[in-house]
């Protein structure tokens, strides 16, 4: 095998060069997805015709009732590690008695919109790019394209409707079980009476702190239909291609859903 030498004339490595250029592509893809995100919201009108009807209430089924059972798993044992955590640490102090206002709190204002946004980027969102993913590979997307079928219309519009209607639903019953969780746990092994529990949970937690974890449910919505729609139609190299947006649909979402809760508390609880 004949290498060739290096010569005094190859350009020199430039990382800020492709650091500028993953910018730009973060920041395109960022505008794409926001203008696709926005169309899709145009043609929320057409929502009424039987055709969007029908798909919006299949999705809605996906998203909502076959989600169920992960979801409960996952509220259950949040709201129970959370009070086990905080009551073996409050007990030192003789204020375990404090858990049902802690655990109410968290719940609401942090842990029910995250946690379901997770399970929700994480099963929902990866099967929409998956599918996105399919259909752009094999160029049905282009297909409806030239049928004079919108794209956004048929595929994106559902999917954003029931996302953003079903997640703060999902987070308002995350919400209940991880607080019937914490009453459980509080008890069982903290000798906790419901009363106690539910007293103090209900004294200290306010109108607020569930309109602003509804309020991230709805955001966190659109982010995950908004990045799965976009991975999904912008993969390319067949089935590898597929997993790769599949993989980027539950890496970004994420990511997006730790950085938006977070500066949406920091905006209402400054």
């Amino acid at each position: 095998m004949i290498t060739r030498e290096p010569q005094i004339f190859d350009p020199p490595p430039q990382p800020f060069a492709a650091m500028g250029r993953a910018v730009i592509q973060t920041c395109q893809g960022t505008g794409r997805g926001l203008m696709m995100l926005l169309g899709a919201a145009a043609q929320v009108p057409f929502l009424f015709s039987r055709r969007n009807r029908d798909d919006v209430m299949r999705q809605l089924y996906l998203v909502g009732i076959k989600s169920l059972g992960v979801v409960t798993v996952v509220a259950l044992f949040t709201g129970m590690i959370l009070a086990l955590q905080t009551g073996l640490a409050l007990r030192r102090w003789g204020q375990e008695s404090s858990i049902g206002m802690l655990v109410t709190i968290s719940m609401l204002r942090e842990m029910g919109p995250f946690m379901t946004g997770l399970v929700i980027a994480a099963s929902v969102g990866s099967a929409i790019a998956a599918q996105m993913g399919t259909m752009a590979v094999s160029e049905e997307i282009a297909a409806l394209d030239v049928m004079g079928i919108s794209p956004l219309r048929y595929l994106m519009m559902p999917r954003l409707v029931a996302l953003a209607f079903m997640m703060p639903l999902l987070t308002v019953y995350t919400n209940l079980l991880g607080i019937l969780g914490g009453a459980m746990v509080g008890a069982t092994q903290l000798g906790i009476t419901l009363e106690a529990y539910f007293d103090n949970a209900f004294r200290y937690a306010e109108n607020k702190d569930l309109y602003v974890g509804l309020f991230k449910a709805f955001l966190f919505g659109l982010i995950i239909v908004t990045v799965a729609t976009y991975q999904g139609v912008t993969a390319t190299e067949g089935a590898v291609g597929v997993g790769r947006a599949t993989r980027r649909t539950v890496i970004i979402s994420f990511l997006l859903i730790l950085v938006v809760g977070y500066f949406v508390t920091r905006m209402f609880y400054q």
